[in-house]
């Protein structure tokens, strides 16, 4: 039959049928285009590799393969297996090399065969190499944090699943599934670890127990195109019934001195384009499929052209043992390789992003807490120290380095043009948007900066108020929380307090006298607390001070105060409208999406009821602010759905003065430190907040808040030249925070605010809680 190409991509993958008839057909222009293009719907402008250093934790093996120059025999006096102190030694310095990975490459069974290994590892109290090399994975990790990927070669049900609880991924090339190549004559003759059936047996049983899996095929070593094929389409089938092949390496053959095979020769470099291409159209868009960067002298972009969007491992620290001839790369220059085909260079761990985040199926808990914290919220490497509320210094800004003008392609810069023009984003427009990185990532950021100059001008508002946390008692159990106290967690935060009113009116007439005009209200859900009680607040305030603006009550302190008057939202709002409340702070809304809600708060409000309470709040003349908490268990296109969720309410009601992203501080909170959730968002994605709100909720929401208490006074800069206009309060009294770990201050005074606006070249502009100007 002919392949139609284009039907190929329509459908996502080629079937076998099609693809066996490419065998005879050359490398064209048209076959890399449409592997390329399968591969960019699912990576779009992303190449990734892993920093990594590579342990050869034994060169013995029991096979004998006719191109391997990796395994070797004893010699005398000489140690066969590493032992962990020389591990260690290596692995700290592919630490201090900024690795991620360690990667266990090793031989077969070697003491099978001999009687030095054998000796060796009963020496250290092990029977065999498998049961060594789990003892060896666990305790680097322990001391070092690099997450282990182990080849073990053929495995057990029982060696893999012992791996598994040490590892957070497994590999064996399948190298190829033709029996003839095992046969007198053949690269694999003599190699009984090389047998196909065996090879595909190990591969299955990781598939039976979760294991993310790298596998791949050389080529080269005399197996037929037809083969190749074949080899492929049996990885393929066991990827489509247990999911769990993260990347396919198409590794090319090298002719090593020394060997059998030394005047073989090698495949061509369109050979190698021509099975990248079919491994992609095979595979899909999505698999990771991989190319050694070392292997060729052709450059990047022709392997980039042919459909990878993946480079391996490569280690600034280790060679590359099992092809010690061709060093790696050097990083910086293979980002700019990548760059120039018009690519951005990403680091991953040694587990891929799908393989990260679904609790409790593809890592045991300790490897899964090891890899959050190593992770953003795409799953990709975070390449500096920087986390919400640490006192460290913000890293430079990525964009215009190493760039290439395909970087700022027709669609992207259109999908900014469509934002920039105040017309609706789509969800996966949004998550474009966030997944912006090196040149997009600059173009998002000054878009963004130039909208908020067409909508606030040059200046920089800020409001003077005081928080006022009532208790700190609450009921709830929101896993992002590290300033409410229950019963359970009274060991972790301090006391318990609960102010009484004479206190809350000293506060607001000490904060009155500093030049306050805004008094925000909110606390935990203390199980005493009636509406009466937060009536008894508004009424007592307002009392006493009648022109101060009380700001107060988020949506769950709403519901609770109506559901224990047996009243319904609106009377409540309007009874609290009616007894002093002006507006409602959008806190409350965490993530505005139930499958994140179920994971941090699941016993809060819903989704549903946050946004049926800002909209009532609307309705009843009370204006809202509104937020986002962010980086914890969520990911982009919950963001995104957040953002529309305010996008739709705020066409409907234009009650929301501004939004406020809240980026979540880590330190001290339930759901980080018992390994459920990431470091909160990277630099990178707190700016970016910024901007991809400015422009997906233009025309309608013009105020883009930022956190100097979460962000710090270098990041809230430099989010208010990402699109962000307001600096917020002055607080005097700000504990939720400081709480979770943050120590950016409780209170940062006017003249400090507008020192700091003025640095940036902006001009300060006080006002009050609804915008505006305090005169």
């Amino acid at each position: 039959m002919k392949i139609n190409l284009s039907h190929v991509i329509d459908r996502g993958r080629a079937s076998e049928e099609e693809i066996m008839s490419l065998v005879s057909c050359d490398v064209s222009d048209s076959l890399l285009a449409a592997a390329s293009e399968l591969r960019d719907r699912e990576h779009d402008d992303i190449i990734t590799y892993s920093r990594n250093v590579f342990i050869p934790l034994t060169h013995l093996c029991r096979n004998v393969c006719h191109y391997c120059t990796f395994t070797s025999s004893p010699r005398s006096g000489q140690a066969v297996y590493m032992s962990p102190d020389e591990v260690l030694a290596v692995a700290e310095a592919g630490v201090k090399a900024g690795c991620t990975e360690i990667l266990f490459t090793l031989g077969d069974k070697p003491e099978l065969r001999y009687r030095r290994a054998r000796e060796e590892l009963s020496h250290y109290n092990h029977r065999s190499t498998v049961s060594y090399l789990v003892e060896v994975a666990e305790r680097i990790t322990s001391e070092t944090g690099l997450l282990p990927h182990v080849n073990p070669g053929v495995a057990t049900a029982d060696d893999i699943q012992a791996l598994r609880q040490v590892s957070v991924s497994q590999g064996l090339m399948l190298e190829s599934a033709s029996e003839r190549l095992c046969q007198k004559g053949g690269p694999h003759y003599g190699s009984p670890d090389k047998n196909p059936q065996s090879r595909l047996q190990t591969i299955r049983l990781a598939g039976e127990q979760a294991v993310p899996y790298t596998t791949g095929i050389l080529i080269g070593i005399g197996e037929t195109r037809a083969e190749r094929i074949e080899s492929l389409l049996r990885l393929r089938e066991l990827h489509d019934r247990y999911g769990h092949i993260q990347e396919i390496i198409i590794q090319n053959f090298r002719a090593k001195p020394g060997t059998k095979m030394y005047n073989a020769p090698e495949p061509s470099v369109d050979e190698h384009l021509w099975t990248i291409a079919i491994a992609r159209l095979l595979f899909g868009g999505k698999m990771s499929i991989q190319a050694p960067p070392n292997l060729h002298e052709c450059g990047p972009n022709r392997f980039i052209d042919a459909g990878i969007n993946d480079w391996g491992g490569v280690s600034p620290v280790t060679l590359d043992y099992v092809n010690p001839e061709a060093p790696w790369p050097q990083l910086d220059s293979l980002a700019v390789g990548t760059s120039l085909a018009g690519k951005t260079l990403i680091e991953r761990t040694a587990v891929y992003p799908e393989y990260i985040f679904p609790e409790d199926l593809w890592l045991v808990p300790e490897m899964r807490t090891r890899t959050l914290a190593m992770v953003d919220a795409q799953g990709y490497v975070r390449t500096d120290s920087w986390s919400p509320g640490k006192s460290v210094q913000p890293p430079s800004l990525p964009g215009n380095v190493n760039g290439s003008p395909h970087q700022h392609n027709d669609s992207f810069v259109s999908l900014i043009s469509k934002a920039m023009d105040g017309n609706d984003l789509d969800e996966g427009e949004i998550v474009q948007l966030f997944n912006a990185r090196g040149r997009r990532f600059d173009r998002v950021r000054s878009a963004a900066d130039q909208l908020r100059h067409d909508v606030n001008g040059n200046t920089v508002s800020y409001v003077i108020n005081r928080n006022i946390n009532y208790t700190n008692m609450c009921y709830f159990h929101c896993g992002f929380c590290a300033f409410s106290k229950g019963r359970a967690a009274r060991s972790l935060r301090g006391r318990a307090y609960n102010l009484e009113i004479e206190e809350i009116i000293r506060r607001t007439q000490e904060a009155k006298d500093r030049g306050a005009t805004e008094i925000c209200l909110q606390g935990g859900i203390h199980p005493s607390y009636t509406g009466n009680t937060y009536l008894q607040f508004c009424r007592s305030i307002k009392t006493a001070f009648p022109d101060i603006h009380i700001h107060a009550f988020s949506a769950l302190e709403v519901c609770h105060g109506a559901e224990t008057l047996g009243i319904s939202v609106q009377q409540f709002l309007r009874q609290l409208r009616d007894t002093g409340l002006h507006t409602l702070p959008g806190t409350a809304a965490e993530i505005l999406d139930d499958e994140v809600r179920a994971q941090i708060c699941p016993d809060k409000i819903s989704t549903k009821q946050w946004l049926d309470t800002m909209k009532a709040a609307h309705e009843t003349g009370l204006s809202t602010t509104s937020t986002i908490m962010y980086g914890h268990v969520d990911r982009p296109w919950h963001w995104a759905r957040h953002l529309l969720h305010l996008r739709t309410l705020q066409k409907q009601t234009g009650g929301f003065n501004e939004f406020v992203p809240l980026p979540f501080v880590h330190m001290k909170t339930p759901i980080y430190t018992k390994g459920g959730a990431r470091k909160g968002p990277t630099f990178r994605e707190a700016v970016l907040m910024h901007s991809v709100a400015r422009l997906a909720l233009h025309p309608f929401l013009t105020n883009i808040q930022t956190s100097w208490t979460k962000m710090g006074p270098q990041g809230a800069m430099a989010c208010l030249q990402a699109g962000a206009n307001d600096l917020g309060g002055t607080l005097m009294d700000e504990n939720i925070s400081r709480t979770a770990g943050s120590l950016h201050g409780q209170e940062m005074p006017p003249q400090q605010m507008e020192s700091m606006i003025r640095s940036i070249g902006r001009v300060p502009l006080q006002r009050n809680t609804t915008y505006g100007v305090e005169v």
